[in-house]
């Protein structure tokens, strides 16, 4: 164990060795360790509002599902803490093949949680997954080699995802969503955070599918199919109100299959598909090159139903060495869309650099 681990665990003294900590008064939170061995879920079942849960070094196989409002699950550091599928298990999160579940509903949101510093590897479905939050804070977590999202979220409010590591996950390495299970417009997460983060190795980086209100800011994408996704349809509202501004996005020309919702994909950096009042600006784009619909640098793009996309404003990136185009505006249907002050060579249509 390194010094600086010894000292983060040295701070939790207050907590006895049964892994649920002694109870403090009831007025102030209490902070419960668990070791190599014991329980996550046993700790977070305990855990009452404002309470930290803190993961010692070590890999833990199991499951973990917070309903709880305020509490905190921290491990030592995501080199450190590791949580991983436990075959056996049977409770509903590690039945639907998620790693950590943070679970309410429209109704009855669970807020303020925070989930730290730790590692979720090689679940069949989601690393993380959430549904129904309200300020839900998710950071320097890596999530690896899940099958399908590796922190992803449905339904949920004020989130903030930052300085995650995403990596060769089945789908995409971070993914927001109205809902996953019904058809419906884009829904308001009401200023939703994905910043600083970094994606690789996944189908697609980011996914961000019918939703409003949210910005995706000074991420960094690279080995991806598709670094950053935004996706909408014909519902109403639609997905539109975002800011993707000041991210590196480079060299993500990892070729993926087609499936039945999108064709093959590769080389693309940021491709909207649509959407509307979506601001992308700032973003350095290189190296991302393909043969498929979407391949390019930044990419506009009518939706596989037929939605187009209009009035986005695609102003002050620098595109570079991206292939086809460097800049490309493939829903030609669209109206407002606006392509101004950008460093780039090659464009569709040709003088838009």
């Amino acid at each position: 164990m390194t010094r600086q681990q010894m000292a983060y665990l040295a701070c939790t003294a207050v907590v006895v060795a049964s892994g649920v900590g002694a109870a403090l008064p009831s007025d102030h939170p209490s902070v419960h360790l668990v070791r190599q061995g014991e329980s996550i879920q046993k700790a977070v079942d305990s855990a009452r509002a404002g309470d930290t849960v803190v993961i010692a070094p070590g890999t833990y196989r199991e499951s973990v599902t917070i309903t709880a409002r305020d509490v905190t699950l921290r491990g030592a550091g995501a080199k450190s803490t590791v949580i991983v599928p436990n075959t056996a298990a049977t409770d509903a999160c590690a039945k639907a093949g998620n790693g950590i579940c943070v679970t309410g509903t429209d109704s009855k949101r669970v807020r303020g949680v925070t989930v730290a510093s730790l590692t979720v590897r090689g679940f069949a479905k989601q690393g993380l997954w959430a549904t129904g939050t309200d300020g839900l804070t998710v950071r320097r977590v890596t999530a690896e080699k899940n099958g399908q999202w590796g922190i992803a979220e449905e339904r949920s409010v004020r989130t903030r995802f930052v300085r995650n590591i995403a990596k060769d996950n089945g789908d995409a390495g971070l993914f927001v969503s109205n809902t996953v299970t019904t058809e419906e417009g884009a829904r308001d997460t009401l200023g939703t955070v994905i910043a600083h983060n970094m994606m690789s190795g996944n189908r697609i980086g980011i996914t961000v599918r019918r939703v409003r209100n949210l910005t995706v800011a000074r991420n960094e994408a690279t080995g991806n199919c598709t670094a950053v996704f935004v996706v909408g349809d014909e519902n109403k509202p639609r997905v539109g109100n975002l800011s993707v501004r000041g991210n590196y996005i480079h060299a993500n020309n990892k070729s993926c299959p087609k499936t039945p919702r999108l064709p093959a994909l590769q080389g693309s950096g940021i491709v909207l598909t649509g959407a509307e009042d979506t601001r992308v600006t700032h973003n350095r784009v290189e190296d991302n090159v393909g043969t498929s619909p979407l391949s390019g640098g930044i990419v506009l793009f009518k939706s596989f139903v037929g939605a187009l996309s209009e009035r986005n404003e695609v102003r002050d990136n620098v595109l570079l060495r991206n292939g086809p185009s460097d800049l490309a505006n493939r829903d030609t249907a669209g109206k407002g869309n606006t392509f101004r002050g950008n460093t780039c060579k090659v464009s569709e249509p040709a003088g838009m650099c």
